[in-house]
């Protein structure tokens, strides 16, 4: 899930439940579950000595450069494709950092990830952490991200061209017969086979664990003793899963967002789509109240208003409406739904979704709505994509087995996903196919992370969040021995650096004095 952030408020918690949430650990990664089974299953820490034959990767030097982005510097870094053949090849990971400011003594590095997976972690420091993160926090820590393996600057995986994925966008996720469903999933199919021809040896090494290793090796690098990070949505369970596998070298870890590793990939997607509903359940209270909410008057339940939406995607699914784009694409259903999510990771959207579903339902004009939509996918003005979605996919399918095999079982699972949510369950149940075509096996298996032994990590969870509801926080705050769980009551994805005065203070607190907050405190 991709942290959307004040710098783009879009998205920060990706792809929905279009493939399996999350990652987990195995041994052909050199980490290992304790057990077999989900239930059960706990990731192991590796052993603090560093093998030998890693022994080149960790000692390199990074030769830094301008990057033409002013007061950033960017250096490429290289990591064994495969850490259990490390000489098999490499893989080139992009690395950037801005260095401390200054007053006051230098605490070493922070690494920060916006989640996804997918999403650009140099993006995100260049356009928000390296600028706006707190000033002494940026004074005292060096600010570096890298992007992950597969993602963005570090081999990209790229499944579809511009024209592809506008029609993979384009289609409908809510098949009314057989035909639209071989429809679905024959786009599903076209996807998967795309990202198998253009990576088929990387595609089986940007698992969530790679990656988490691939961190270790940035911090050797950088020359500090432990790793100091900040993570966000998809981005705490890559932070968690560092501290699992090395909890002698965590330090001050905030994870904001938090996910929930021992779930299920049905499972999360199921919890997820009711994320959104709660989310959507209060954008809907708030909606109205307003004199240009198009969903409802004031005193409408928020149940009708859900039905008032549901009502216009139906009409979208018969007859999409104009919306002006050169590429001549219409606002569809699917487009219209993708739209509408992106704007429940934030509130500050609500007025703007307000006002483009009025102009779709009122005077037949979607380019709001499909702007919003484009927003989410990350589709340039030139009908180009960022490698989000792909690289999306590629972990989450890596990591989880799929969250169903067959259109049959989506069909069956109908039922719990739209009780979860009646506006977004149907879509979100038959996205939750995608990996059931994926051209590699998974790795992973849901897990637990204790993390025995490491530094307390603070775990941020946010009760209305859509993307990453509050319940994982919890679970995943439980699950780590030195978790402390810190709670923004509040609408929203995340919450660092989204308006609580309270939220802010106690993480930076922690982050510039290591001022560990009680468990469970409270802020709104």
């Amino acid at each position: 899930m991709y942290s959307r952030r004040t710098h783009r408020r879009t998205r920060t918690g990706l792809v929905l439940a279009a493939a399996a949430l999350l990652a987990t650990a195995c041994s052909a990664h050199g980490a290992s579950t304790s057990a077999s089974s989900a239930s059960g299953a706990s990731l192991a820490a590796l052993p603090r000595a560093t093998p030998s034959e890693l022994s080149p990767y960790y000692g390199q030097k990074l030769s830094w450069r301008e990057c033409g982005v002013p007061g950033f510097q960017c250096a490429t870094m290289k990591a064994p494709l495969d850490y259990a053949e490390p000489t098999d090849g490499d893989v080139r990971l992009a690395v950037a950092r801005k260095k401390a400011t200054g007053p006051g003594k230098r605490l070493g590095s922070l690494l920060v990830n916006p989640g996804g997976p997918g999403g650009s972690a140099i993006g995100y420091l260049q356009q928000y952490a390296g600028i706006g993160y707190p000033e002494e926090v940026r004074a005292r820590y060096d600010m570096v991200a890298v992007d992950p393996r597969g993602v963005a600057r570090s081999e990209p995986v790229e499944c579809l061209d511009g024209p592809a994925m506008d029609t993979y966008t384009q289609t409908d996720t809510t098949p009314d017969d057989e035909r639209e469903t071989e429809r679905l999933v024959a786009a599903y199919q076209k996807f998967a086979e795309g990202c198998g021809a253009g990576a088929p040896k990387l595609l089986r090494h940007v698992s969530t664990v790679e990656t988490a290793r691939d961190m270790d090796l940035l911090r050797a690098v950088l020359g500090d003793e432990k790793l100091n990070y900040v993570g966000a949505s998809y981005g705490t369970f890559l932070g968690a899963t560092y501290a699992g596998l090395f909890p002698d070298r965590t330090g001050r870890l905030v994870l904001d967002g938090a996910m929930d590793p021992s779930l299920p990939a049905r499972r999360l997607n199921l919890e997820q789509t009711a994320g959104f509903e709660t989310a959507f359940q209060s954008f809907a209270k708030d909606c109205v109240r307003r004199a240009d909410c198009p969903l409802g008057g004031k005193g409408t339940p928020p149940d009708r208003v859900g039905e008032n939406l549901k009502a216009f995607f139906r009409k979208l699914d018969a007859r999409p409406v104009p919306t002006g784009d050169t590429a001549g694409r219409k606002l569809t259903e699917s487009l219209a739904t993708t739209g509408v999510i992106a704007a429940m990771y934030d509130e500050g959207a609500w007025q703007q979704l307000r006002e483009v579903l009025g102009t779709a339902m009122k005077k037949n004009d979607g380019a709001g709505l499909l702007a919003l939509s484009d927003g989410y996918y990350e589709r340039g003005a030139d009908g180009g994509y960022s490698n989000l979605m792909s690289a999306n996919a590629a972990v989450n399918c890596l990591d989880l087995p799929a969250a169903f095999a067959t259109p049959d079982q989506v069909r069956e699972a109908l039922p719990d996903f739209r009780k979860a949510s009646p506006v977004f369950g149907e879509g979100l149940a038959w996205a939750s196919l995608t990996c059931a075509y994926w051209p590699v096996q998974p790795s992973g298996e849901p897990h637990r992370i204790v993390a025995a032994g490491a530094a307390p990590i603070v775990v941020v969870g946010t009760t209305r969040d859509p993307a990453t509801p509050y319940r994982w926080a919890q679970s995943l705050a439980g699950q780590l021995s030195s978790g402390r769980l810190l709670t923004y009551d509040g609408d929203g994805h995340t919450a660092y650096g989204r308006g609580s005065t309270c939220v802010d203070s106690t993480i930076d607190a922690y982050l510039l004095r290591g001022t560990v907050p009680a468990d469970g405190k409270r802020c709104s």
